[in-house]
């Protein structure tokens, strides 16, 4: 919203995560959006406890965060079953709800500058089960032209519809590894309205742009509604 707005510059949305997965309904917001990615980054997550300052965790009767957050967490709260866990749409919305609303015997699954932001203590910190949790961030823009700030591009995001032709899909994937392309992701997702028929979400890395290019007007005539939703450079892990 703040995109179309003009409020923003750039965007960044969650996509998968190495625990619970993809975030399914993201790729559906991500291509009726129309913006385009033009970057990635990989967020190692630490999940911390944060409630109202002076809240002991035993008087804590409910816990708010997105249901990601909430998988990631849940063998912390297999300790506390007097706790119940609500899904909410955001973790950092959850602490300012808390804050706002002093919300007394609750708490939020949150990161550390989300609870710094709007007061509230850490009651306990790293309590995500595993250690080893990242997240993948899409950096999205919606003005024309503003992915050429990148100066390599050796990633690309594609989505398509696969004709109904026995063995399509093998055909796409032989064809792109023919070009040298590296298929890092595939996500199948239904299409409204059309039983049985998906519409794919490809991830490609390549270390030639040109034969990237090529191999896509190879696919061509194995698939429906080509999209390419963003060409950009491979991202980097940053620690939280």
């Amino acid at each position: 919203k703040s995109l179309r707005n003009n409020h923003a510059d750039l965007g960044i949305m969650a996509i998968e995560n190495s625990i619970a997965g993809s975030i399914l309904p993201n790729y559906t917001l991500l291509l009726e959006s129309n913006m385009k990615i033009i970057g990635e980054i990989y967020l190692r997550i630490q999940q911390n406890l944060a409630a109202l300052p002076g809240t002991r965790i035993e008087d804590i009767e409910e816990v708010y965060s997105h249901p990601i957050a909430l998988l990631q967490c849940q063998l912390f709260f297999d300790n506390y079953p007097h706790i119940k866990l609500v899904d909410s749409i955001d973790t950092a919305l959850s602490a300012k709800e808390i804050s706002e609303k002093k919300l007394k015997n609750r708490a939020a699954i949150c990161s550390k500058l989300a609870a710094e932001t709007y007061g509230l203590e850490i009651i306990a910190e790293g309590i995500e089960t595993n250690k080893t949790n990242y997240t993948r961030f899409l950096i999205l823009s919606e003005r024309i032209g503003y992915h050429k700030v990148n100066k390599v591009i050796n990633k690309a995001s594609l989505s398509f519809a696969l004709k109904h032709e026995t063995g399509s899909l093998s055909k796409v994937l032989s064809i792109l590894s023919y070009y040298g392309i590296n298929l890092t992701k595939i996500q199948s997702m239904p299409i409204p309205g059309k039983d049985w028929e998906y519409q794919f979400y490809v991830d490609v890395t390549f270390d030639d742009y040109v034969m990237y290019r090529q191999s896509l007007d190879a696919i061509r005539p194995f698939i429906l509604g080509l999209e390419i939703m963003g060409e950009y450079a491979k991202g980097k892990t940053v620690m939280e």
